[in-house]
């Protein structure tokens, strides 16, 4: 395997993203090859931490690998550690210096890659300072890797961008949504592009609508301060939901490269319907969690969670309709939702398809009952945590008479397969490596999703109004269903269901 010569500075090198992710998915790196001998880290933070302290939490954070002494030790050599206040003009001197040293050490050809683990108020002070003290100034690449949130509106994003391009070019810029690095999101092309008896189908002739569902088990939990000023319509839906949207919209690429796709992606985009006043309040309901109990688990309200404003308006639960118009999609809606404190962690896609247009069996004579509706067939994308796919179609119930049935035709990843599948971040990091941009939001793709999400939140606001309730374990308040009720459709995933059976859930 190609190895890469490279300094990589992290900002923010003590926070919890570069112990949990960073750090385990460069030793993934390091294992495979990929990264070996002419590669070195720079960990800056406020904290006065030593390189041997940095080099313990180092291999802290890959001990659930067991690697052998030798070879945590060969691979935390590799770190530094600079106290940095990233304010101060005269350590970026300092951290420039360490630079050049490393690069002389492990020859690294001038090949830097910067990345920025903080709080988005800094990115503007760092990468012009990273200019200005002449940390730019080597003949290698020059790229930086920028964690969401990527502003907290389209004015704000905006001249977060501008800073940014200041210094850096947007071929240079990796805006990172590590749902892009996720198995099963980079497969919706393969699903889609690799099959002619869907690709042939993708479209408004045979689908009926489409649902992105992204839920999550646990409600704010320590993330309370932060998550109280965002919300679920920004830390889920202007990422996440409308890049997995994007992809499963998009037309066919001319070719399966970056810029192709990318084009493709904000194409999609740019065909969702901006929605006047009116039109969100029909199309997009809130919800917000309040104690519930499921399982003999209680949970408590958001309001009472730490850090939260007992008053809070703030949705912990979000699900809309889009429609996108263009020839391909005209009439087929779109419905997502996503929320804190549902039944089950899980992320996946349902593709509806429409009914045959006449039902041959609905007066069948050929048995004693009578026959059941035809249920759709649909194409799940299982995501999260499971990965795979399965397909329903209506088959014959076994027996007397001619009753249909629902069968499924699944594919699961082994947990073994899953297991040693690179993690998302493991993924993403390669790509910056290799200078591949593909799996990174462009500036465009932002934009636009910001356009669309601030014409949602506007409206919200001037509302003023407290969201709707919804039991902590459940799939989220009633209106989220009357949305799909009142056209004639339903929620293909309903964990909640399993539990209610049970008795487990009221």
């Amino acid at each position: 395997m190609d190895t890469k010569n490279v300094l990589i500075t992290i900002f923010g090198g003590t926070g919890d993203l570069a112990k949990r992710k960073l750090y385990p998915s460069l030793f993934r790196l390091y294992q495979k090859g990929n990264l070996s001998d002419n590669f070195a880290v720079i960990g800056t933070a406020r904290r006065p931490w030593s390189d041997e302290t940095y080099h313990e939490v180092v291999k802290e954070s890959i001990a659930s690998f067991q690697p052998s002494d030798k070879e945590a030790q060969d691979f935390a050599s590799h770190f530094y550690y600079q106290s940095h206040n990233v304010k101060d003009t005269d350590h970026y001197d300092v951290l420039n210096n360490l630079s050049d040293r490393l690069d002389e050490k492990y020859d690294i050809q001038g090949n830097r890659i910067f990345y920025l683990a903080m709080s988005p108020n800094f990115f503007g002070t760092i990468v012009s300072r990273l200019k200005s003290q002449g940390m730019l100034d080597t003949k290698g690449y020059h790229r930086v890797i920028i964690e969401k949130p990527f502003g907290n509106d389209y004015q704000s994003a905006t001249q977060l961008n501008d800073e940014i391009n200041q210094v850096f070019s947007e071929e240079e810029i990796y805006r990172i949504d590590h749902y892009l690095g996720k198995e099963m999101i980079q497969n919706i092309s393969a699903i889609r592009f690799a099959n002619l008896i869907f690709e042939s189908i993708w479209n408004n002739r045979y689908i009926d609508n489409i649902q992105i569902s992204l839920a999550e088990e646990v409600g704010v939990e320590e993330r309370g301060g932060y998550y109280d000023q965002s919300g679920a319509l920004k830390d889920m839906v202007q990422n996440h939901i409308l890049q997995m949207l994007s992809l499963l919209a998009m037309e066919p690429p001319v070719a399966f490269s970056e810029k192709e796709i990318r084009t493709e992606k904000i194409k999609a985009l740019e065909s969702i319907r901006m929605y006047s006043e009116e039109e969100v309040r029909n199309n997009f309901v809130r919800g917000q969690y309040v104690e519930g109990e499921i399982d003999n688990h209680s949970f408590k309200g958001y309001r009472d969670e730490e850090n939260v404003d007992e008053n809070s308006l703030t949705e912990t639960f979000v699900a809309g309709k889009f429609l996108i118009d263009n020839f391909r999609w005209s009439g087929v809606p779109f419905y997502i939702r996503t929320g804190k404190h549902l039944t089950e962690k899980g992320t996946r896609i349902n593709v509806v398809f429409k009914q045959v247009p006449v039902n041959v069996f609905k007066n069948s004579v050929t048995g004693p009952y009578e026959q059941k509706r035809l249920e759709p067939n649909v194409l799940t994308i299982y995501i999260q945590p499971t990965e795979g796919f399965s397909l329903t179609i209506n088959g014959k119930e076994i027996g007397q008479g001619f009753q249909t049935d629902p069968i499924k035709l699944e594919h699961r990843n082994s947990a073994d397969l899953i297991e040693n599948t690179p993690e998302a971040y493991e993924k993403l990091l390669l790509d910056v490596l290799n200078g591949d941009g593909t799996n990174f939001t462009h500036w465009d793709e932002v934009a636009q999703s910001w356009r669309i999400v601030d014409r949602i939140r506007e409206t919200w606001d001037k509302d003023q109004k407290t969201p709707p309730g919804y039991s902590a374990g459940t799939m989220g308040p009633k209106e989220a269903y009357q949305l799909l009720e009142k056209e004639d459709r339903h929620w293909i995933w309903e964990p909640d269901e399993w539990y209610r059976q049970r008795g487990l859930l009221k």
